[in-house]
C-alpha cells in the first residue's frame, strides 16, 4: 500500500469499530487485494503485454491525451515469471524496478543477465540456481599487424575476478571459446572501439553464445589507480595484485570497465572478500557455440525431458545448487592434464566400486544447503540469521561426510585423503569453523529454529533475557486461554480447538463442522474472523488483549535484538573463506558422485577410459553408443565402435543413406570423448581417447539454419575459420559441408577441405557426407598425396538394406568399413510416403542423370567400391590436379588479411583470386564445372 505512516495528535491511535458483520465484510475486502502489484509503461508493457499474456487486450491506457501512454498491470506471481525469463532466459533485455506514488518514484532494484543480484531471492525462491552467471569485459586492440583481446571477467556469485590477454583471429574464435567456458551471459564492450577492427564478427561471436552485448564508452575502459582500488575488495595482501596486474597490459582496461559497471567499490560488503586470478585459455579444451550445440551440451528450452542434453542426463547432484553449478562449469571446461583427468577418474572408479561409500555421500550430501549462496546472502545489509542458521547447520554435517569418506580403504584411499579429507578437517578445526561453531551455538536460540524463528539466544543479552521472561508470561496466559476456551465449548484441545498465529496474530481455529456444534455460543461469546474451507477463524476479547500485549512484547524484543543480529550477522561473514572453501571441496565430491550414479544406474553400464597425452595414443571406442538418444523411452540403441588410428584410420569418410546414423555415430564419437575429458565414464565397453585440445563440430546447413552458408562469400569465410583454427591436437566432426550451395561448388569445397584437414591440419576426423567421390580420397597412391599414406584415410558406411523383391529400405544403424555404394535418397523419400507418381517421376530422372555401369570415375580397382554417379566423367589426373588448385584458392582466400580491409578492397582481391582460378580451369574440366 503506497502512502507514509502516521500517527495522529495526541499520540493515541484511534480505534476502528465495527460489529461482526461489518468486520467480516472489511476482512473479506482486504483479502481480495493483492498483496504486491506492478505495473509496466509504454513499449514495455507491449512487450509485456505480447511475450507473456499474448494479448494486446491486457493494456489499458494511460491519460486520456495525445501523450498518454498504454500500462499493464502485472501480478506478482507474473512479476516473477517475467523477471526470471527477462534475467535467466533472454539477453536482449535488462530490468528495473521502481517504487513510489504519484510523481515520486525511485529506482529500488536492477538487474541484467550478468548481475542478477538484486533479484536473486525472486529468482530462486523455489528454484536451485544451476549456474554463476558472469559478465565479461572485452578490449579490443590493434598492435603491429595483430589483434589482441584484453579480457577480464567478474563472478559476483563467487566473488571472483579475473585477467587474460591473447591474439585473435579475424573470427574471434578464442573470444568465443572463453565465453562459452566462462559462463557468460553479459559482454561489454567499448562504443568507440579502433575504426581499423571489424567488430561484426565479434558481435557474431556474443550473439552466438546467447550473451547480452552491452556497450560503454571508451572511457569506462581506464586502469588509473586499479591496484589501489582492487587493494580494497580482494583478500589479501596487494602485493600479489601488483605482480598480477604487472603481467598485462589491454586487460587492464577491460577490467577498471568492470569495477565501475559493477560499482564494486560502492557497495563496503565487497571489501576484502574477492579473489582475483589469471585466466589461461590453454588449461581447458577450447569449444565453440557450434560445438556446444551440436553435442547437445547445454539446457535447451524445446527439450521434451532432462534426458536430451548432456547437462540434463549427467545431473544427479546431491546438493542444493552447488553441485549443477560446478556441473555446469565443468562440461564447458573439459580438462586437458592427462593427471587431472585421471584423478577425477579414480574418484569415481572409488565410488562407483564401493556401493556404501556410493550411498553413503548421497545420503549425506542431499542435507547440504547451497553454501555459496548463503554465504553471498550474508553480505547483503538486508541479511538475518537465517543463513548463519543454515551455514551452521549445513558445515556441522560435514563431520557426517568425512566419516563416510574414512570408511573407505581401497586402491584410491590416499587421493580421497589428500583431495578431500585433509582440506575438509582442516577447515574443520577448532581456530577456523570452531569458532563460527561457537559463536552460533552461544548467539542464537537454536531451540527455536524448530520452529521456524530465528533469534538471538537470551543469554547472549541481559536486555533480551528480561523481554524473554516476559514474552514466556504472555505465551503462558494465551496457553491457559487455549484450554479454558476449549473447555467453554466443549471441545478437546488442538485436535478441535487449535491455536495459530498468523496475519490476524493470535486466534482459534475451528473446523466447520465443529462450528455447527457450537456456533450459538460462538457467536455471541466471540469475534468470527473470516470462515474459510479448511475452518472458522474467530478470537476473544481476552486473547485479543492478550495477543497485542505479546506483539508488543515480540516487536520490542526484535528490536532489541536488531543491533546484536547485525553484528552476529557482519561477524559471521568474517568467516567466508571457511565456507568458500567447504562449497568447493563438497561441490566436487558432489560432481563425481554425480557420474558415479550415471555410470552405474544406466541399463548398460558406463566403462572408465584409458587417457593419453595429445601426441600419444589413439580414439578408439568400442560398442559406443550416444548417452543422450539411448537415455530416451523406447530406444533401443545400436552401439558402433570408432577407430580413430594414426597411419591407419586417422580421417574417417563415413557415407550412407539420410537416418541411417551418421551425424547420431560422429556427435556420439565427439560426446564420448568431452565426457572423458570431464573426468567421466563414458557409455562404451572399451575406450581410449588421446587428449583433444578443441572439438571442431560443424553442420551443413540443411541441419542448422544459423550455421548455414548462402553465397560462395559466406562459404569460404566459414571455411577458412575451420582451416585457421583446427591444430592437428584437435578432433573434427564435419556433417555434410556443403550442402549449402550448388553440388559442384559442395563438393569442390569438400574435396579441397579434406586434402587440407588430411595435408595440413592432420587432425583425427569423421566426416559424413553425401558426396560418395569423396572416398576416392583414401585410394590415391602417394605420388598423388605424399602425406595420406601417414595420416590414413579410410572408409566408412552407415548400413542399410533393400529388399530385392519388395524394393523396401531397412536402416541396419551399424558403421561398417569400406564406402557406400549406392544413394537411398528417393528410399527414404519412400519411407517419408511420398505420392507414388512423385517417387516414381524421382526414379525416373535419377535414371538419366545417373549411370551405375561398371565405367569407372576414378581407376578399374574401384569398380567394387565407387561407381560413375554422373555421366560427366573426369580423370584422375584432371581431379587431382584441379583440387590441388582448388586448395590453393582457399589457402589464398585464407591468408587475405580482411581484419585490415574494407568491404570493397575484400571484393576486389576475391574477384581477382577467382579470375585466376578461372582462367587455369580452362585446362582443366573438373575445374570447369565449378564456373
Amino acid at each position: 500500500m503506497d502512502g507514509d505512516d502516521f500517527t495522529p495528535e495526541g499520540g493515541k491511535l484511534p480505534e476502528l469499530k465495527l460489529d461482526a458483520r461489518q468486520a467480516q465484510g472489511f476482512i473479506s475486502f482486504f483479502n481480495k487485494l493483492p498483496q504486491d502489484y506492478y505495473t509496466a509503461h509504454g513499449e514495455n508493457a507491449t512487450f509485456i503485454a505480447r511475450t507473456y499474456y499474448h494479448t494486446m487486450s491486457a493494456l489499458r491506457r494511460l491519460g486520456s491525451s495525445s501523450d498518454g501512454i498504454s500500462s499493464a498491470s502485472v501480478s506478482k506471481a507474473m512479476f516473477e515469471t517475467i523477471a526470471r525469463n527477462i534475467l535467466l532466459e533472454r539477453t536482449d533485455r535488462t530490468l528495473e524496478l521502481y517504487e513510489g506514488s504519484g510523481s515520486s518514484w525511485r529506482l529500488t532494484k536492477s538487474g541484467t543477465p550478468g548481475n542478477i543480484g538484486s533479484f536473486e531471492d525472486i529468482l530462486f525462491a523455489n528454484n536451485d540456481m544451476q549456474d554463476s552467471p558472469v559478465i565479461v569485459a572485452l578490449f579490443p586492440v590493434f598492435r603491429e599487424t595483430q589483434l589482441y583481446v584484453g579480457l577480464s571477467f567478474l563472478d559476483m556469485t563467487n566473488r571472483k575476478l579475473g585477467l587474460a590477454e591473447f591474439p585473435e583471429d579475424s573470427r574471434f574464435t578464442n573470444v568465443e571459446s572463453a565465453l562459452l567456458a566462462l559462463g557468460c551471459k553479459e559482454c561489454l564492450l567499448p562504443a568507440d572501439c579502433e575504426k581499423s577492427i571489424d567488430l561484426n564478427p565479434l558481435q557474431d561471436a556474443i550473439s552466438n553464445c546467447n550473451v547480452l552485448l552491452t556497450e560503454k564508452k571508451k572511457a569506462d575502459f581506464k586502469s588509473r589507480d586499479l591496484a589501489q582500488d582492487l587493494g580494497r575488495i580482494i583478500r589479501g595482501s596487494v602485493e600479489p595484485v601488483r605482480d598480477l596486474l604487472s603481467q598485462f597490459d589491454y586487460a587492464l582496461g577491460a577490467l577498471g570497465a568492470l569495477l565501475s559497471y559493477a560499482e564494486l567499490l560502492a557497495d563496503d560488503t565487497n571489501y576484502g572478500n574477492y579473489t582475483i586470478e589469471k585466466y589461461n585459455l590453454n588449461c581447458y579444451m577450447r569449444l565453440d557455440s557450434a560445438a556446444v550445440r551440436a553435442l547437445n551440451i547445454a539446457e535447451g528450452k524445446t527439450d521434451v525431458n532432462k534426458n536430451f542434453s548432456l547437462f540434463g542426463l549427467m545431473n544427479r547432484t546431491c546438493t542444493v545448487g552447488m553441485g549443477k553449478r560446478l556441473l555446469n562449469r565443468w562440461l564447458k571446461q573439459p580438462l586437458l592434464d592427462v593427471n587431472e583427468i585421471n584423478n577425477r577418474l579414480d574418484m569415481v572408479q572409488a565410488i562407483v566400486e564401493d556401493p556404501e561409500l556410493h550411498q553413503g555421500l548421497r545420503q549425506q550430501l542431499k542435507r547440504i544447503s547451497d553454501i555459496d549462496r548463503l554465504t553471498h546472502s550474508l553480505q547483503k545489509k538486508s541479511a538475518n540469521l537465517q543463513p548463519v542458521v543454515k551455514l551452521y547447520q549445513s558445515c556441522m554435517r560435514i563431520s557426517n561426510i568425512t566419516g563416510v569418506l574414512q570408511q573407505y580403504n581401497g586402491q584410491f584411499s590416499t587421493l580421497i585423503r589428500t583431495k578431500f579429507l585433509d582440506p575438509l578437517e582442516e577447515w574443520m578445526t577448532e581456530n577456523r569453523f570452531g569458532r563460527f561453531a561457537s559463536l552460533v551455538e552461544t548467539a542464537i536460540d537454536l531451540d527455536q529454529v524448530g520452529n521456524g524463528e530465528y533469534r538471538i539466544s537470551p543469554l547472549y543479552s541481559s536486555d533480551l533475557a528480561v523481554l524473554k521472561d516476559e514474552l514466556s508470561v504472555v505465551e503462558d496466559h494465551i496457553n491457559n486461554l487455549h484450554v479454558h476456551t476449549a473447555s467453554d465449548l466443549d471441545l478437546s484441545v488442538d485436535k478441535q480447538l487449535k491455536l495459530e498465529k498468523g496475519p490476524f496474530g493470535h486466534v482459534f481455529r475451528i473446523s466447520k463442522k465443529e462450528e455447527q456444534k457450537v456456533r450459538k455460543k460462538l457467536t455471541s461469546n466471540y469475534i468470527i474472523i473470516e470462515t474459510r474451507k479448511d475452518g472458522v477463524k474467530f478470537t476473544s476479547s481476552k486473547l485479543k488483549r492478550l495477543g497485542d500485549q505479546y506483539q508488543a512484547l515480540l516487536s520490542e524484543y526484535t528490536s532489541c535484538q536488531k543491533k546484536v543480529v547485525d553484528n552476529v550477522v557482519r561477524v559471521s561473514g568474517t568467516f567466508s573463506e571457511v565456507f568458500e572453501n567447504f562449497a568447493a571441496v563438497l561441490s566436487e565430491l558432489d560432481v563425481l558422485q554425480s557420474f558415479a550414479d550415471l555410470a552405474t544406474s544406466c541399463p548398460v553400464p558406463y566403462v572408465r577410459p584409458d587417457i593419453t597425452p595429445s601426441d600419444e595414443g589413439d580414439i578408439i571406442l568400442q560398442g559406443s553408443r550416444h548417452p543422450c538418444l539411448e537415455a530416451q523411452d523406447g530406444v533401443n540403441f545400436i552401439p558402433n565402435n570408432c577407430t580413430l588410428v594414426r597411419g591407419k584410420s586417422w580421417f574417417q569418410i563415413i557415407t550412407g543413406p539420410n537416418m541411417g546414423g551418421k551425424s547420431t555415430f560422429i556427435r556420439q564419437v565427439g560426446v564420448n570423448v568431452l565426457m572423458a575429458q570431464v573426468g567421466s565414464f563414458v557409455p562404451c565397453d572399451q575406450a581410449s581417447v588421446s587428449v583433444r585440445d578443441c572439438i571442431f563440430a560443424r553442420v551443413g546447413a540443411g541441419d542448422c539454419q544459423l550455421r548455414g552458408v548462402s553465397t560462395f562469400m559466406q562459404e569460404m569465410l566459414e571455411t577458412a575459420s575451420i582451416l585457421k583454427g583446427a591444430s592437428d591436437k584437435s578432433l573434427i566432426i564435419i556433417d555434410e559441408l556443403g550442402r549449402g550451395t550448388s553440388t559442384y561448388d559442395g563438393f569442390g569445397l569438400a574435396w579441397a577441405i579434406c586434402e587440407h584437414l588430411v595435408e595440413v591440419t592432420r587432425a583425427p576426423t569423421l566426416f559424413a557426407t553425401h558426396f560418395h567421390e569423396l572416398t576416392a580420397l583414401a585410394h590415391r597412391n602417394d605420388d598423388e598425396c605424399r602425406h595420406v599414406s601417414d595420416i590414413g584415410i579410410s572408409n566408412y558406411h552407415v548400413g542399410a538394406h533393400i529388399d530385392p523383391s519388395s524394393r523396401k529400405l531397412t536402416m541396419l544403424y551399424k558403421v561398417e568399413p569400406g564406402a557406400c555404394d549406392q544413394s537411398f535418397g528417393i528410399h527414404v523419400a519412400e519411407f517419408a510416403n511420398f505420392p507414388e507418381a512423385v517417387v516414381a517421376l524421382a526414379k525416373s530422372k535419377a535414371a538419366e542423370l545417373e549411370d551405375f555401369s561398371t565405367t569407372p570415375t576414378f581407376s578399374d580397382d574401384l569398380k567394387d567400391e565407387v561407381g560413375s554417379k554422373r555421366k560427366r566423367v573426369f580423370s584422375p589426373d584432371d581431379v587431382t590436379r584441379g583440387a590441388a588448385r582448388a586448395r590453393l584458392f582457399l589457402e589464398e582466400f585464407a591468408a587475405l588479411p580482411i581484419d585490415e580491409m574494407d568491404g570493397s578492397k575484400t571484393m576486389e582481391m576475391a574477384t581477382k583470386l577467382k579470375a585466376s582460378l578461372q582462367k587455369d580451369a580452362v585446362d582443366n574440366p573438373w575445374l570447369q564445372q565449378f564456373f
